[in-house]
């Protein structure tokens, strides 16, 4: 289980590999703020697939065209996962290679984390948010994108990737939370997760905890997730936390006292 608590190119195999665009790689110099479009997304995912430190160069390189790092962020790397998922739907990426772009995607999340929380950075508000995924998840680098625009909006976060509903509904049971938000991108645990998450609910330390759910099947399938004990939202990660914090308290609880902010 991972949890975080928060206060040469590799072989490819026989299939196809594209050349990393030198302008936005190894360039210095930039005229100007450019919309990050498909084809820099696509130079994105080419950086990838050969190196991370030639994927950061592509993100530093944005930086320097004045790109902020929420802007990279949704409009850069979140579109880059998704491209690189059609390519393995279309069979243009084995195994092996989606899961070297996925994993250097999310290591730059990481790394640029510092920086991130630092743009636009807000106070502490009091409010404390867990962020799951759904139990034995493969992927969580959404999930994380999400947790950083909380933190930067002053949240305490606890981010966890659960292994099995044991530690899924022990981690909700751990500490109290004001919110809990549920990250699918399957359907193999909804009924499963619908039953839970109704007694986790009414067993909470926060009896006013709000419950929200969200990823790929919110995308995908919203309809399917209407009848859990939860909020469905597919909304990027700055107006999910926009829309959070206008559910909240005035005031934040905290174990049912009210707490100044």
């Amino acid at each position: 289980m991972a949890q975080f608590n928060v206060d040469s190119s590799p072989p490819f195999g026989q299939r196809q590999s594209w050349p990393v665009g030198p302008r936005l790689v190894g360039g210095t110099t930039f005229t100007g703020k450019s919309a990050l479009d498909d084809a820099q997304v696509e130079i994105l995912a080419q950086a990838c697939l050969q190196s991370l430190d030639a994927a950061k160069r592509v993100v530093v390189g944005w930086q320097r065209q004045g790109q902020s790092l929420a802007d990279i962020y949704l409009r850069g790397i979140a579109p880059c996962a998704r491209l690189v998922g059609q390519w393995w739907s279309a069979d243009r990426l084995d195994f092996a290679m989606t899961t070297i772009v996925s994993a250097h995607l999310q290591q730059i999340l990481h790394d640029f984390s510092a920086d991130f929380l630092q743009e636009s950075a807000q106070p502490l508000n009091g409010w404390a948010v867990l962020l799951l995924t759904e139990p034995g998840a493969q992927h969580s680098m959404g999930l994380f994108m999400l947790s950083e625009f909380f933190r930067r909006d002053g949240w305490t976060v606890t981010m966890a990737v659960p292994q099995d509903m044991a530690e899924f509904k022990r981690l909700f049971q751990a500490d109290w939370f004001d919110a809990v938000g549920v990250s699918l991108s399957t359907d193999r645990h909804l009924q499963t997760l619908t039953s839970a998450l109704r007694q986790l609910k009414e067993s909470s330390l926060n009896q006013g905890v709000q419950l929200f759910v969200g990823g790929p099947m919110a995308l995908r399938e919203p309809a399917r997730l209407k009848g859990m004990p939860a909020e469905v939202v597919a909304m990027e990660a700055p107006a999910t936390v926009k829309w959070m914090r206008q559910r909240m308290p005035m005031t934040p609880l905290l174990a049912g006292h009210a707490v100044e902010v």
